[in-house]
C-alpha cells in the first residue's frame, strides 16, 4: 500500500519508526515532513498527508502529533478527508471497517512504539467493509461536508 506519513516536531520520533515500521512490512512510504526535532507546526503536516491521499499520490495517511487529536482535527479539515485518532487496535481497524478512514492520526505522547506497530497495523490492514449501512452513514457525513 501507499502510505504517507507526517508529525510535527513532538511526533518526529514516531513517525520515523513507523516509516521503517511499514517499509519493512513492503509499503510504499512517502515522508512529507517534518525531519527534525525543530518546532513546527501539526496543521502543517496534517494538510500535507491529507493532500497526498486527496491527489491519490497514496492511498491512505498517518500523522503523528504529541497527542494525535490535534492532528485529527486539522487532517478532517480537508474536504474528502476522513482521519481518526487510534491509540488503540479495535478503534484502528473498525474506524477503516465501518467509517472508511483514509488518514490514522497518533499521538507520540500517549503510545509506545510496540503500541504504535499493533495500532498501524491494523489500520493498514483494515478495509471498508461497504456494508449498507456503513455506506449510508459515509455517504451522510459527506453530505455534512458539502453542507458547510
Amino acid at each position: 500500500m501507499r502510505i504517507a506519513v507526517g508529525s510535527d516536531h513532538a511526533g518526529y520520533p514516531l513517525k520515523q519508526h513507523i516509516g521503517d515500521f511499514l517499509r519493512d512490512a513492503g509499503h510504499d512510504i512517502t515522508d512529507v515532513g517534518t525531519y527534525s526535532e525543530e518546532p513546527v507546526d501539526y496543521p502543517d503536516f496534517a494538510a500535507a498527508v491529507g493532500r497526498a491521499v486527496l491527489d491519490g499520490t497514496v492511498e491512505r495517511g498517518i500523522v503523528v502529533c504529541g497527542s494525535g487529536a490535534g492532528a485529527s482535527i486539522a487532517a478532517n479539515k480537508l474536504r474528502g478527508i476522513r482521519a481518526s485518532l487510534a491509540h488503540d487496535t479495535y478503534t484502528a481497524h473498525q474506524c477503516v471497517e465501518h467509517d472508511d478512514v483514509n488518514i490514522l492520526t497518533l499521538g507520540s505522547r500517549v503510545v509506545g512504539t510496540a503500541l504504535a506497530d499493533e495500532v498501524v497495523a491494523a489500520f493498514v490492514n483494515a478495509r471498508f467493509s461497504r456494508a449498507e449501512r456503513h455506506v449510508r452513514r459515509v455517504n451522510k457525513i459527506k453530505e455534512l461536508e458539502a453542507e458547510f
